[in-house]
């Protein structure tokens, strides 16, 4: 499953580095978030239920979030490890992990549902 997210978001980003994706996949799979259905819950849990849903669903519009919302919601540390592993600004990790993470969550929701 995770060969084909990283599939769909380089169709739907194709300007987005190869390595930028590998590791925004890597976070949002990360045993520690509790890989796509923690990564969910984080964001619902941290208020952004409306939004999340929209990713899921479909025939809606996926609605946009913040770095500053993402940073909130999965935390500074895991954000900031990202931006670590990219070799770049924490704030400019958490703003690509918010461009990246509506398609990402919408390639891997294709029936509406979270995978088991």
């Amino acid at each position: 499953m995770l060969e084909g997210l990283a599939n769909s978001l380089k169709s739907v980003l194709p300007d987005a580095a190869d390595n930028l994706i590998d590791k925004a996949m890597g976070v949002i799979n990360d045993p520690s978030h509790g890989g796509l259905t923690g990564v969910v819950e984080k964001l619902k849990a941290g208020g952004f239920g409306d939004t999340v849903n929209s990713w899921i669903a479909t025939g809606t519009k996926n609605l946009p979030i913040t770095g500053d919302q993402i940073r909130a919601a999965l935390g500074n540390e895991h954000v900031t490890a990202l931006a670590s592993r990219l070799g770049i600004d924490p704030a400019h990790a958490a703003e690509k992990l918010a461009a990246m993470l509506p398609d990402a969550v919408d390639a891997a929701t294709p029936n509406g549902t979270l995978p088991s």
